[in-house]
């Protein structure tokens, strides 16, 4: 079934005027480039990317049920390396083989799907040329033991390029951990070489460090600290970021009650920012150059009401001025048909013209 504003303000419930009828955004979409079929050309045209890389965002936007919308509807699966095989396919071993993985992405309409060089490479033949080829360039193994959080090369860049068709590359670094300082380099690096070759670039913006929970909060999801993880992303070469929806604020100011950390200013929190959903989420598109640089929101682990959450957080990023959803999680840990109908009711979001930009 497909969803129109009606059905979608059902499945919001009490959060729908909430939602669907805010409208005192602190940061104007005046200042904001917003999604639209020309976003691609009229940014990038006046960047520093090729031709190549031009062309292949172009493709992505291109591509399935929001082709020529400027918005992105992106399958990641790459928690085989990142969760554990066992512990994210058990719910449904069908993805324990890359081809279903691929071919789900593509029967959703998706715009890309995203994954490990080695699931992609094993049917990129047959794929490359029906949807666009994210290779994830890093991972974290989760085997090493103890468990730690950093993200390791493994992907060859050139075999993505030259081999597998891809059409771009994503990478991951967790800001805020001591690793950060190689994967800077490391990330820097290989997107200024994906670039050469004609790759457009996603980047995992995730946060990492025990220091970020402060009295019983968790700030990695915190608009500041995920709005200065963006801002560190773009100025890297992304051409896409990915960033967890902010659920709170002022994580700077938490981790300052413990040490000096950082810098922030409190207009940060009173005139580039409230406490609404919405209103958080710009203050993630405002550090990717005031929309220039795409937001796409993840759409997060597998919970008990998996329709609503995604369908929530596509209207917060679309009415934040971001520009898609990469949902991996709630799909795929599902029968088939029911992870389908929930990334195509986040895709019939970006597609309804009542749900516009606050």
């Amino acid at each position: 079934m497909s969803y129109d504003y009606t059905a979608i303000q059902s499945i919001l419930g009490d959060d729908a005027e909430r939602l669907l009828g805010f409208s005192a955004p602190k940061i104007s979409k005046d200042r904001l480039h917003i999604p639209s079929p020309d976003h691609i050309e009229t940014i990038f045209s006046i960047s520093d990317r090729s031709q190549a890389v031009i062309d292949n965002l172009k493709r992505l936007t291109n591509t399935g049920r929001l082709a020529g919308t400027g918005y992105f509807s992106i399958f990641p699966v790459d928690q085989g390396i990142e969760h554990s095989a066992g512990a994210s396919f058990a719910k449904n071993p069908d993805y324990f083989d890359p081809e279903n993985i691929v071919s789900f992405a593509h029967e959703a309409g998706c715009n890309a799907v995203a994954s490990t060089a080695g699931v992609l490479g094993m049917v990129s033949k047959k794929y490359a040329d029906k949807i666009p080829l994210i290779v994830k360039l890093n991972h974290n193994d989760f085997l090493r033991y103890p468990n730690d959080y950093d993200q390791r090369v493994f992907a060859n860049l050139y075999e993505a390029a030259e081999e597998m068709g891809a059409a771009g590359v994503g990478a991951t670094i967790y800001f805020g951990s001591e690793e950060s300082k190689r994967q800077i380099e490391e990330v820097g690096s290989m997107f200024s070489s994906a670039h050469h070759l004609g790759l457009f670039t996603v980047l995992w913006c995730y946060l990492r460090n025990n220091a970020f929970k402060v009295d019983g909060v968790d700030y990695h999801d915190a608009a500041d600290l995920t709005g200065q993880a963006n801002h560190l992303g773009v100025t890297l070469g992304a051409d896409i970021i990915k960033q967890k929806l902010p659920m709170r604020n002022g994580g700077y100011k938490a981790v300052n009650t413990k040490e000096k950390y950082g810098k922030y200013d409190e207009r940060m929190y009173t005139e580039l920012c409230s406490d609404h959903p919405i209103d958080l989420c710009r203050y993630q598109v405002a550090n990717c150059y005031m929309g220039r640089i795409s937001l796409i929101n993840s759409g997060g682990e597998s919970g008990s009401d998996d329709l609503r959450d995604a369908i929530r957080t596509a209207v917060i990023n679309k009415r934040a001025g971001g520009s898609g959803l990469i949902l991996g999680r709630k799909a795929f840990q599902k029968p088939r048909a029911e992870g389908l109908a929930i990334v195509q009711a986040v895709q019939d979001v970006y597609l309804c013209k009542e749900i516009t930009v606050a």
